[in-house]
C-alpha cells in the first residue's frame, strides 16, 4: 500500500515537533549542568532527592526516584531518593483534611532537611500542589528544581525554584517524552559529578 503525501506530512510533522523540543533541551545544557553539579554536592553532604508530581507526572516522579535508588546500570551507586506520590495513604489523608493543594507541601515539611533536594514535575507548569511543594522546600532550605512543559507556567516564574528545566512544547505527549530524556540526563550527569567531587569539597 503506497504512502500518501498526507501521511508523509503527518509523519514529518510528528518528528519535527519532537526535534524542536529536543533541540531546545540541548540549548539549556548549561542550566542542566549547573543543576547536576549542585545535586552531586548535596548527595555528598548526605542529602536525599524528594520528587513529586500529579497523574502521569507522578509516575515520572516514581521513575526518577527508583532510577536513583536502584540504578539499572551495573556499577552505579544508589543515591537516596523518594517519590511523595507513592504513599497513597498519606496523600489521601492530607488531601481529605487539608485539600489536594497541600499533599506535597505537607510531606516536604516533614521529610525535608536543608541538605536535601526537591524536584517537582508539572507538564504545563501550573500544578498548584507542585508549586506549593517547591515553596515549602525553599522555606526549609532545600535545593529546588522543576521539570516543566509549555512556557513553564507559574512554577517557572516562582522565586522558589532554583532551576526550571522546560520542555518547550504544548503537546503533552512531547513534553512527557522530553521529560523522560531530561531526567535520564540528570541521573547520568549527577553520577559523573558525584564521582568527580570529593566529599571534603562538598562541605
Amino acid at each position: 500500500m503506497p504512502v500518501t503525501s498526507t501521511t508523509r506530512e503527518a509523519v514529518s510533522e510528528a518528528f519535527s515537533r519532537r526535534e524542536s523540543a529536543g533541540r531546545r533541551l540541548t540549548e539549556d545544557s548549561e542550566r542542566i549542568t549547573r543543576a547536576c553539579r549542585a545535586m552531586a554536592v548535596r548527595f555528598h553532604r548526605g542529602g536525599k532527592l524528594i520528587v513529586f508530581g500529579n497523574g502521569g507526572a507522578g509516575t515520572d516522579a516514581s521513575h526518577i526516584a527508583v532510577e536513583f535508588m536502584h540504578p539499572v546500570v551495573v556499577g552505579k551507586r544508589a543515591l537516596p531518593a523518594m517519590a511523595l506520590g507513592n504513599d497513597a495513604a498519606t496523600v489521601s489523608a492530607v488531601g481529605a483534611r487539608d485539600g489536594l493543594a497541600e499533599v506535597f507541601a505537607h510531606q516536604v515539611r516533614h521529610w525535608g532537611a536543608p541538605a536535601d533536594m526537591a524536584l517537582g514535575v508539572s507538564p504545563d507548569g501550573w500544578c498548584a500542589n507542585v508549586l506549593k511543594g517547591l515553596e515549602a522546600a525553599r522555606e526549609q532550605g532545600l535545593f529546588t528544581m522543576a521539570l516543566l512543559g509549555g512556557d513553564g507556567g507559574a512554577i517557572a516564574r516562582s522565586a522558589a525554584v532554583d532551576h526550571a528545566l522546560i520542555a518547550g512544547a504544548e503537546d503533552p505527549a512531547v513534553v512527557k517524552e522530553i521529560h523522560v530524556t531530561m531526567y535520564h540526563v540528570l541521573w547520568e550527569l549527577v553520577h559523573v559529578f558525584h564521582a568527580r567531587t570529593r566529599p571534603d569539597m562538598a562541605r
